[in-house]
């Protein structure tokens, strides 16, 4: 990636909003989505309302309602957010970025699922926080997949190397919007990060459809980031799709989504898109979800439609959030969800690093310094 001249301070300041309501954004689909996974359209219908999902239903854990609780869609985004910033760190070695550093992430996603809290093994401070440390529906996919290689084999060996199965489910896809956002003064970076969310997803999902939508979903975010409308940069992922081998089905989903998005929106539409359970279709209902309420002021208009569905509503509300989040930034957030969801603090801690990694990152480390605790928080591997 080839650096342009330093941003104005008024550049900076619009992507530290768009970084952050695209992870928080995410993070309120997710929790919004959730309690109604496994729900069908009339249940949640019958329960919420025909407007749908507009507010967070409420969890029973140990007795007690319990509002705005993410699930492994945002888990795991959490995760590839520290990989991403790991990886930039790595760089002080002359190494340029690697993606296996992602896969290192995951697998320490892989603790907080089969622990009870931290075990003091492991670098960083995101694998210390034990409210991660929850079960909250998994992929069976994402789980098999990384506990394969764990067995008998030294650390770095099981890292880098893509999965052993054919799965395109969505849980590819729905943790890779942090690839697109990257800089928008960082030149020619859309192709990488195509490249390189496809490469993460499939450390964990075989099917190259799986790959391509979760590398779609980064060109997305990443156009976004860039400045452009939504509209264009959709037509934006759907040219750079059509470059890769094995395009079709991703291609198919998006154009589908766009032209259900030239009418009314409804239910009845998105349901037409799928389930959401496999890639392409989370990532083709969460588009259309994004087209068909595409304003600021109708954020919370395009999470309830992308959720009130008989689906993976959890999954399908964070891409959305994601999805515009970026696009109109934080303060466009539904404050009536954003005030109590779940890790607000932690996904903003993790937001906020990010971009001073991708923007200031000199300044934090370096192999001939400056030397500050930046790397305890953030070891590069």
């Amino acid at each position: 990636m080839t650096t342009a001249s330093a941003p104005e301070r008024d550049q900076v300041e619009a992507y530290r909003s768009r970084v952050r309501g695209c992870l928080l954004g995410g993070a309120i689909g997710d929790a919004l989505g959730g309690p109604v996974e496994f729900w069908d359209l009339e249940r949640i219908q019958a329960a919420c309302g025909p407007a749908g999902v507009r507010q967070y239903v409420p969890e029973d854990v140990d007795g007690t309602h319990t509002y705005g609780r993410i699930t492994d869609d945002t888990q795991m985004t959490l995760f590839t957010v520290e990989g991403i910033i790991r990886g930039a760190v790595r760089r002080d070695r002359g190494l340029g970025f690697t993606v296996a550093v992602l896969h290192h992430a995951y697998d320490r996603w892989l603790d907080t699922q089969l622990q009870s809290g931290p075990d003091g093994e492991r670098d960083g401070w995101l694998v210390t926080e034990r409210w991660l440390y929850s079960r909250r529906a998994p992929g069976n996919t994402c789980l098999s997949a990384l506990e394969g290689p764990r067995g008998g084999r030294r650390k770095l060996e099981r890292f880098g190397e893509p999965a052993r199965n054919d799965s395109k489910g969505c849980g590819g896809v729905m943790r890779s919007a942090p690839f697109g956002l990257m800089p928008p003064w960082v030149w020619d970076s859309l192709p990488w990060q195509l490249e390189t969310a496809a490469e993460a997803a499939g450390y964990t999902h075989g099917h190259p459809t799986g790959q391509l939508a979760s590398g779609a979903l980064a060109v997305l975010v990443g156009a976004i980031v860039r400045g452009q409308e939504l509209p264009d940069a959709v037509d934006t992922t759907v040219r750079l799709l059509r470059e890769q081998d094995h395009h079709e089905e991703c291609v198919l989903a998006i154009e589908r989504a766009a032209e259900a998005a030239q009418e009314a929106p409804s239910a009845a539409a998105i349901t037409s898109l799928g389930g959401g359970w496999v890639a392409e279709e989370a990532l083709a209902m969460a588009i259309y979800a994004a087209l068909a309420h595409p304003g600021p002021d109708e954020m919370l208009d395009a999470l309830a439609l992308a959720v009130t569905h008989s689906g993976d509503s959890d999954s399908t509300g964070a891409i959305c959030g994601n999805i515009l989040g970026a696009l109109h930034g934080e303060t466009a957030l539904p404050p009536e969800l954003a005030f109590e969801v779940e890790g607000r603090g932690t996904i903003l801690s993790l937001a906020d690093d990010l971009i001073y990694e991708l923007t200031a990152g000199a300044r934090l480390h370096g192999d001939h310094g400056p030397i500050t605790r930046w790397t305890e928080r953030y070891p590069g591997w």
